[in-house]
C-alpha cells in the first residue's frame, strides 16, 4: 500500500499524541490551567423553571457558592489538591484542582427566594423556579 509508506506507519498513534498536546495547551490558556468549562453542567428548563445539575466530587458542599444576578447563575468553588505522601512523583494526574468559576446565562428571569440547591455523592442539583413576573401569559382577545 503507498497510502502507509507516505504518512507512516503510526499515523494514528501521531494524531493522538497531537490531540494530547493541544489538550495540555488549552490547559494553559483557559483560566490558569483550569478547564474554562468546569464544572460541566446540565441544564433543563419547562415553563415553571429550570434544574441545574453538575458533578463536582471532592468539594465541601459548604464551600460552593451560589449567586443569582437577573438571568445569570453563578457557581464558585474551589477543590484541594490531593495528598500523595507516599509517592515520589505523579505517575498521571488528570484532576483538576483550585478555584473554579462558572456562568450560565438563564433563559428567564428566577425567583431567587424560592431557589433550591442540594448536594449528593457528589452531584450538585439547583431548582430555579421562573419569576411569576417572567412566566407566559395567556391573553384572551375580546370581540367587541
Amino acid at each position: 500500500m503507498l497510502l502507509p509508506r507516505l504518512i507512516g506507519n503510526d499515523f494514528f498513534g501521531s494524531l493522538k499524541d497531537m490531540q494530547r498536546v493541544q489538550e495540555q495547551l488549552n490547559r494553559l490558556f483557559y483560566e490558569d490551567g483550569k478547564s474554562a468549562e468546569f464544572p460541566p453542567v446540565n441544564v433543563w428548563t419547562s415553563p415553571e423553571g429550570a434544574i441545574v445539575r453538575t458533578e463536582i466530587p471532592g468539594i465541601d458542599p459548604e464551600k460552593i457558592d451560589i449567586t443569582i444576578v437577573n438571568e445569570t447563575l453563578t457557581l464558585r468553588g474551589s477543590r484541594v489538591e490531593e495528598s500523595t505522601k507516599d509517592c515520589h512523583s505523579c505517575h498521571r494526574k488528570e484532576r483538576g484542582f483550585g478555584q473554579f468559576v462558572r456562568s450560565l446565562q438563564l433563559p428567564f428571569i428566577v425567583d431567587s427566594d424560592k431557589v433550591k440547591a442540594t448536594f449528593k455523592d457528589g452531584v450538585l442539583e439547583i431548582e430555579l423556579p421562573r419569576a411569576e413576573a417572567d412566566k407566559p401569559r395567556r391573553i384572551s382577545v375580546v370581540s367587541e
